[in-house]
């Protein structure tokens, strides 16, 4: 059976998760898997009463966390890399034993500009959708378990694809592919049912746009969550360089 190379990535909501999928999705020595927990997510959270499309994505999925673990991220595949773009407020109700066999990857993101884009489609989102407390727990779970969490930035790799992305690759232990650095516009085979939801701006896209801070406000309401958030978000970032 062939030895498959299997890279968790973990972000948080309007990251640049699906691009960085549609990426490795490039390559043709790696298979991609687009939020397999998603539908367990939604099962075990009162997140299926605001998530856009929250009944079809349960239609659409296992619901059994572990069964997707067992199934999908442990699953067999027939190329030697398989990616799985998860987010990080999945890991809910889960035993999270399974990574001693992943290679794990921890994507964030500035606060301020995630949670103006993500209250266009959540108005009202707590730290249970947006990920950054979970993030530091992951963090932590991994160290305890003797696994060396790769932190990426999403804004590093917008302002310095190609080397950023050659710096990943490396860090996994896998050879860098140029293909990497553009896709066709459009969809993929591999996106989730809820890709029509929110994946308006990676299908307009051909590659990873240039970084640009937002220079919209943050709602009032979102200020005490944005204070909680950037917090977990520095701490984070401590982490990086071990």
């Amino acid at each position: 059976m062939l030895k498959t190379k299997r890279i968790c990535l973990w972000s948080g909501p309007r990251n640049i998760s699906t691009a960085l999928m549609y990426a490795f999705g490039q390559r043709e020595d790696t298979t991609i898997v687009d939020e397999p927990l998603y539908a367990h997510y939604l099962v075990n959270t009162d997140a299926n009463e605001y998530h856009p499309g929250a009944d079809e994505v349960i239609q659409s999925q296992e619901n059994d966390g572990q069964k997707v673990i067992d199934e999908v991220i442990l699953g067999d595949y027939d190329t030697p890399i398989a990616f799985f773009k998860n987010m990080t407020h999945h890991l809910v109700n889960l035993d999270w034993g399974f990574m001693e066999k992943t290679t794990n990857v921890i994507l964030t993101r500035p606060p301020k500009e995630m949670l103006i884009s993500y209250s266009k489609h959540v108005k009202n989102p707590t730290m249970q959708d947006v990920g950054y407390e979970k993030h530091l727990e992951l963090v932590k779970y991994l160290k305890s378990i003797g696994k060396k969490p790769v932190i990426v930035d999403a804004k590093d790799i917008l302002q310095y694809p190609q080397s950023r992305l050659r710096e990943l690759c490396g860090t996994l232990g896998i050879p860098f592919d140029e293909a990497m650095l553009k896709w066709p516009a459009g969809p993929r085979k591999e996106d989730g049912v809820w890709a029509k939801y929110w994946y308006h701006n990676v299908h307009r896209s051909t590659g990873f746009k240039a970084y640009k801070a937002s220079t919209d406000p943050i709602p009032e309401h979102l200020e005490d969550l944005l204070e909680q958030c950037e917090e977990a978000y520095e701490e984070l970032l401590t982490y990086a360089g071990d």
